[in-house]
């Protein structure tokens, strides 16, 4: 079973599972975020690494999946559960059809952390799912688990094929590349960041730059005598900037607590602007596992014609001969190849720059990464000169 290599007392896996169980809950009742609530839960947790990691695994993967769960689970309940029961189900359910945890282990396990008026209900129920295991007649969003939504999104921006690949990928646990700073960062993001170009002495504004990661690899390429403005709307995303530019010793970022669509900026002042722009995250579900269950449908049309304000207002501070780069962890087309109409209509004297190639693909003027691609997150990028 992932996260459980060697051998270890049965109670510090039994700790793992609890840890993961009472974030589930948190999740689930709270509407706690996944990335938020698992380090604060194993930093509260006397736990080997080698149980910090299957406790994280538990959490994100039941996070993930627990609409395939429900439906493995449901067909042996007679009455709805409580939250903290649900929970236990799938967590225990996802010991033995993801992680193929023998049936006996996961079974006493789970019930071991269950509350105990339900430890009866989640003995049975779980003895029931590793029998059946998946019922036969589950269509795609629920063997994915996806809301509908998503599916149809997916599938019509991109057709099926590449649809359901990038869900499948959005499935997989993301990995973590870091730096030479030390900064863990997606390649996708770093690549958007490098292909600004940033050369010593430029002034850079990234105006939607919270937490910093881009801003932080942008400080590399303007070095000692340069500067880029971090601009965010809210005081504690700055102070994320703020702890980020000191860790990687960025001495040329310049944190600022900022609204991107009246940006307190002097027009005509920067060699580049980089917008990497709000938007609904459809290309970053593997890493962030809550968000598929948070983000609404109209949500990639309202996001949308936010980063079309952010773009017209971050256009009026590119000099002559600057660029303004356009990026969004997310591949519909509301907030991509829509924009990018928009944007050949409404930003007067930009042009469309060269868009990158392999394994970028392009898209209108720009260029998308779905996660399939490279094994990133899914990205779009525009970029786009003032002559």
């Amino acid at each position: 079973m992932r996260g459980r290599a060697g051998s270890a007392p049965c109670t510090s896996v039994a700790d793992a599972r609890r840890v993961a169980l009472r974030a589930l809950l948190r999740i689930e009742t709270e509407g706690a975020y996944a990335n938020l609530v698992v380090p604060t839960a194993l930093g509260r947790a006397q736990l080997s690494d080698r149980d910090r990691n299957f406790a994280t695994d538990l959490v994100y993967g039941v996070t993930r999946m627990r609409r395939a769960l429900d439906a493995a689970i449901d067909p042996h309940l007679r009455a709805p559960v409580e939250a903290e029961v649900r929970s236990a189900l799938r967590l225990g359910a996802y010991q033995l059809l993801f992680l193929g945890t023998p049936a006996h282990a996961a079974v006493s396990a789970t019930v071991g952390v269950a509350p105990l008026r339900a430890r009866g209900l989640a003995n049975a129920v779980l003895r029931r799912v590793a029998e059946s295991g998946w019922p036969d007649d589950l269509d795609e969003a629920t063997r994915l688990s996806y809301p509908d939504w998503i599916v149809e999104q997916m599938v019509a921006d991109w057709g099926r094929d590449d649809a359901l690949a990038a869900l499948t990928a959005m499935n997989e646990p993301a990995t973590a590349t870091r730096r030479d700073d030390g900064y863990v960062q997606d390649e996708a993001s770093q690549w958007v960041a490098k292909m600004i170009g940033a050369t010593p002495g430029q002034r850079i504004a990234d105006v939607c730059a919270a937490p910093g990661g881009k801003a932080t690899l942008l400080a590399q390429g303007v070095g000692s005598h340069g500067v880029v403005v971090a601009l965010d709307r809210a005081p504690a995303r700055v102070g994320l900037v703020v702890e980020n530019a000191r860790t990687t010793k960025a001495t040329a970022v310049r944190p600022l607590v900022g609204d991107a669509t009246t940006p307190p900026l002097r027009a005509g002042s920067f060699d580049h602007v980089l917008v990497d722009a709000p938007c609904s995250g459809l290309g970053v579900l593997r890493r962030r596992p809550d968000a598929r269950w948070r983000v609404a449908p109209a949500d990639p049309e309202d996001l949308a014609s936010l980063a079309r304000s952010i773009l017209l207002a971050s256009a009026a501070l590119v000099r002559e001969g600057g660029t303004l780069t356009f990026s969004v962890c997310t591949t519909t087309a509301a907030e991509t190849s829509a924009v990018d109409r928009w944007a050949a209509e409404s930003l007067a004297g930009f042009e469309a720059l060269e868009p990158p190639g392999a394994p970028w693909r392009g898209h209108e003027r720009g260029a998308v990464l779905l996660p399939q691609d490279a094994g990133t997150d899914g990205m779009y990028v525009l970029r786009l000169g003032r002559p």
